[in-house]
């Protein structure tokens, strides 16, 4: 403790001690996943720039592998350190297999970890575990070590707010008790949310005993976090237009969205081909369509992936698709030859950079949450194809709440030639991807999300300043 007078003429009442503050350790735990990963490595650069907090991220073998031969996080302050998950090396994950890992092998990693950290003296405190609410199993392991435990959610909070009402769901008839729908068409989940499908909610995927694991992977996770006091959430205030009203259950706190400020290069797990900038270069401003499907669920059928190919072809528009090398089974023989003069496709690119590029006018995408908002980032509106998960929800927002890009059906000629035209050429859509853009990232913005990471932060200092006192 540091003992400070402040001057001969003030009384022993206005002598204060303060307290020495050290930085705490935050555990943070993502879901190993690229679109979960990166936001977290955002939030632990942002609370590492913000002050009192020494970000330690835990990762599984197979994701550090990955990410800590491309990156020096140390730049940003933020620490990473591996723990067993139990996965044969080299063997494709999917879902089930991560789920796995993570309720059976990594919880007593995680545990061991913690009581490391704990007993260490030369080791700061553990002040806090922040965990992805998908990696659920790592809130109860805090919990048992006596360990304060905050969520953080990567997507929208209309998102959570739409899984979190499962209960509700099954009450009205909509889904039985394993999650399986019971009627067509639309639902309303929220007042003032937009409708969705009832086939497109975010656990129907596969066949229906993925469907059915899904769900109670869900069910589970919604349960877990309900005794959460904070959720930080990696969208922004108000988003939907009005406030979030809250009678029980976490506090949810926006802090996004979350970007790459604090962080030396952009935190992925592929080799980014950044040959396709240069080809950028070479093309007329707002001529090239940038297509993307995200890196998590394969984003369409081989059938799917040929259709696109050919509709590209005959359309001879200028394009960038990201493809990896397992989804590219659906091309034409001689494909990317046939469409070289106009055409790009590459394994992984350094998406901000090319979004930010003046040749591109308009993002096909799946409507992937990191995506959409690094589309609004960079002002570019959006064709919108969703495949699974929250992207149907997010394709609301997107197409019916702030009207800055357009839904189509397939990948016929006619769709993607119809959508591309309106989202390039739509002065008024143009002009409202503007104004959404100084809503979310403007100063006013930008400053309320830094107020709720202090709030949040202080929150978790307070017994550190209730050792501060007056005599």
């Amino acid at each position: 403790m540091v003992c400070e007078n402040l001057g001969e003429t003030k009384g022993i009442n206005e002598i204060i001690i303060k307290q020495e503050i050290t930085k705490k350790i935050v555990i943070m735990v993502p879901y190993p996943a690229q679109g979960h990963v990166t936001p977290m490595l955002k939030l632990a650069s942002h609370m590492s720039t913000l002050g009192s907090f020494q970000p330690l991220i835990v990762l599984p073998e197979f994701i550090h592998r990955r990410l800590i031969s491309k990156m020096n996080l140390t730049r940003a302050g933020i620490q990473c350190v591996a723990i067993p998950d139990g996965l044969d090396e080299g063997k494709p994950c999917d879902f089930f297999t991560i789920e796995t890992a993570m309720e059976d092998c990594m919880p007593a990693h995680l545990s061991r970890l913690i009581k490391k950290l704990q007993d260490d003296d030369d080791q700061e405190e553990v002040g806090c575990l922040i965990v992805d609410v998908l990696a659920s199993w790592a809130m109860e392991v805090g919990r048992e070590c006596g360990v304060e435990v905050a969520g953080f959610w990567t997507a929208m909070v209309a998102a959570y707010s739409l899984i979190s009402s499962f209960p509700e769901l099954i009450q009205r008839g909509l889904v039985s008790d394993a999650g399986l729908p019971q009627h067509e068409g639309k639902m309303t989940f929220h007042p003032d949310q937009p409708t969705v499908n009832i086939e497109d909610l975010p656990w129907l995927i596969g066949t229906e005993a993925a469907k059915k694991a899904r769900f109670k992977f869900w069910v589970r996770t919604i349960q877990r976090s309900r005794s959460l006091k904070w959720i930080l959430a990696n969208s922004f205030p108000n988003e939907s237009q009005r406030e979030e009203s809250r009678n029980c259950g976490p506090i949810i706190c926006p802090v996004g969205p979350l970007r790459s400020d604090g962080l030396n290069e952009s935190p992925t797990f592929w080799e980014e081909d950044r040959s396709c900038l240069g080809w950028l270069d070479r093309q007329k401003p707002n001529s090239v369509v940038y297509i993307s499907f995200g890196s998590w669920v394969s984003p369409m059928d081989e059938a799917k992936v040929r259709s696109l190919a050919l509709t590209l072809e005959g359309l001879r528009r200028p394009f960038i698709w990201v493809l990896g090398p397992a989804w590219r089974d659906g091309l034409p023989n001689g494909y990317p030859e046939r469409v070289e003069n106009f055409g790009k496709i590459v394994g992984w690119a350094p998406q901000v950079d090319v979004l930010q590029h003046e040749a591109v006018g308009c993002y096909l995408t799946h409507c992937g949450w990191n995506s959409t908002m690094e589309a609004v980032q960079c002002k570019k509106n959006l064709l919108c194809f969703p495949v699974a998960g929250d992207q149907s929800l997010n394709c609301e927002y997107i197409v019916n709440v702030w009207k800055i890009g357009v839904k189509i059906n397939g990948f016929s000629i006619k769709d993607v030639g119809d959508g591309i035209k309106r989202v390039m050429e739509d002065t008024k859509m143009k002009t409202r991807i503007e104004r959404l853009n100084e809503r979310i990232m403007g100063e006013e913005a930008t400053l309320k999300v830094k107020q709720n990471m202090l709030h949040f932060m202080n929150d978790l200092k307070r017994p550190i300043d209730q050792l501060q006192m007056n005599l």
